[in-house]
């Protein structure tokens, strides 16, 4: 296949409200890389940011510098690209199927990895190019700052950091303010903007929903694995406390000293001091700060009724966490009495008594021993995210991905396999290639799903015949499990994840801790 490609200095050239950028015509797309949407000093509120003459935009831009360095592992799961990084990161990629078109419908990816790592780039399956070019759409992803750049209270010491903790939230905020402004000349409509991300991705959509300066900036959401409750919970309270003994490692007496240290001596001073303060419950960064700016997690602070009209679909996977962890393999033709009793090895007989029955009535495909695969730790405050949010008034779909990938022999879903679905990447990764008619059939559900949300606010049209995924209510959860066989189930594991969750909480602790351990040696 011969590809079209055009770059030259009268070719893809665009005027933005910071200046004129140059990309590069590629097939049926206009591509820019690393355009600046802001800029910003330290812990400080982001610029506007402005250059003389045509800046060329076809590289991807500096991400955000890393606490640790990146230790490459789970390659064939996760599929990374690594990248220069620099704390000037404020930067966004756009694909266009044309400048010249008009409207176009525009979705902006925030990248996963916490609110401490990552970056747009960071997996191969985040390229926009399918999902722009066949959804016609136009399609953002961008860098902000993250860990103790951007989530460092330091509000004790000045007003100049009233928002700090906040910091890298504000750089996506410039971002969307910044896609507002400009977005209309790459073809895409800034009324008609759906945020999608996967992971501290998602999490931060429900950020920017609590947050009053994201208002209006967007009008749908997309929240893959990004409701985590615990896992990436806020951090209230005072920020003083790390910053003193941060400033004490590093021999300076100001905040504003803290602005000009070397970024590798602050993360080694921050590294240092986290542990003891975090086992003693103080402060310790690298997630949003609840203040006047960002209202908190709303399962604990209430939904601001301002953004209760924003339609969302929010969603996990099966085994998310469990998937990674080392897991006892069970052959295949195991009887039914043989999987319990493994099943009750793992979480005695009375979890196995409890959840096996409740387990079969939500997962009749599947084989008992995969119980112990079963994610609970998204799933649980996902379901209560989904229930509050529709009581409160709140559109809101609920989806499942339940596909095994051929791994192993079969794997359960992994935190991050959906991803190169909803891009329409799966021909980018290894493992979608084991059953590619099903997972071909599977991707056009999913990426249709996504792309009806966009346009219209409405994710049906693309199940299978018979199946209306009808928005959740307060006590229903009208669920779209992706699989071979789609369906839509109502309630289908309501009663299962609290009985489960109850038995293997101990079991999930112990074996991610020995993960995490195995992963660092």
């Amino acid at each position: 296949m011969q590809h079209r490609f055009a770059y030259d200095a009268a070719t893809a050239l665009v005027k933005t409200t910071g200046g004129t950028v140059r990309g590069y015509v590629w097939d049926d797309l206009t591509i820019f890389k690393g355009i600046p949407y802001a800029k910003a000093r330290r812990f400080h509120r982001p610029e506007k940011v402005s250059w003389e003459g045509t800046r060329d935009c076809t590289s991807y831009g500096f991400v955000c510098p890393l606490l640790s360095p990146d230790r490459p592992n789970g390659e064939l799961l996760v599929p990374h690209r690594y990248w220069p990084m620099d704390e000037n990161c404020q930067n966004l990629n756009i694909w266009t199927p044309g400048t010249d078109e008009k409207d176009l419908p525009v979705l902006v990816w925030l990248h996963g990895g916490g609110y401490f790592a990552g970056s747009s780039i960071e997996q191969e399956a985040y390229d926009g190019q399918a999902l722009a070019s066949r959804g016609h759409c136009v399609v953002v992803s961008l860098n902000h700052r993250l860990n103790i750049l951007g989530y460092l209270d330091l509000s004790d010491f000045g007003e100049e950091y009233e928002n700090s903790g906040n910091a890298g939230t504000d750089d996506i905020i410039a971002a969307l303010s910044w896609i507002r402004d400009n977005i209309q000349a790459f073809g895409g409509n800034p009324g008609n903007v759906t945020l999608f991300g996967q992971s501290g991705g998602g999490a931060k959509i429900t950020t920017l929903l609590q947050t009053p300066e994201a208002d209006g900036l967007f009008q749908r959401g997309i929240i893959m694995s990004g409701i985590i409750g615990p896992v990436l919970a806020d951090q209230n309270g005072s920020g003083k406390k790390l910053a003193e003994q941060l400033m004490a490692a590093l021999h300076v007496s100001t905040a504003k000293e803290l602005e000009t240290v070397l970024y590798a001596d602050l993360a080694r001073a921050y590294l240092a001091a986290k542990p003891a303060l975090e086992r003693a419950g103080e402060y310790v960064g690298c997630a949003p700060h609840k203040n006047r700016f960002y209202y908190g997690d709303p399962l604990v602070n209430g939904f601001r009724k301002e953004t209760i009209g924003v339609p969302l679909v929010a969603g996990s996977v099966y085994g998310e966490f469990t998937s990674f962890m080392p897991n006892p393999v069970y052959p295949e033709g195991m009887s039914r009495e043989e999987q319990a009793a493994a099943v009750a090895a793992v979480i005695g007989k009375e979890g196995a008594d409890a959840s096996i029955p409740l387990f079969e009535k939500a997962y009749p495909e599947r084989r008992i021993t995969d119980l112990l695969l079963l994610d609970f730790i998204f799933r649980t405050p996902e379901q209560q995210y989904i229930r509050q949010r529709a009581k409160d008034g709140g559109k809101i779909w609920s989806y499942l991905f339940n596909q095994d990938e051929k791994v192993n022999g079969r794997q359960t879903p992994w935190h991050c396999c959906d991803i190169p679905y909803i891009f329409g990447n799966i021909d980018l990764v290894p493992y979608t290639q084991g059953e590619w008619a099903e997972n071909t059939a599977l991707q056009e559900e999913i990426f249709g799903s996504a792309l009806a949300f966009a346009k219209t606010g409405d994710p049906n049209g693309a199940l299978p015949a018979g199946e209306d995924w009808l928005p959740s209510t307060k006590d229903h959860e009208y669920t779209a499990v992706f699989s071979k066989k789609t369906r839509v189930r109502d309630n289908f594991d309501a009663e299962l994840i609290p009985v489960y969750a109850k038995y293997m909480a101990p079991v999930f602790r112990e074996r991610m801790a020995q993960t995490m351990a195995d992963v660092a040696h």
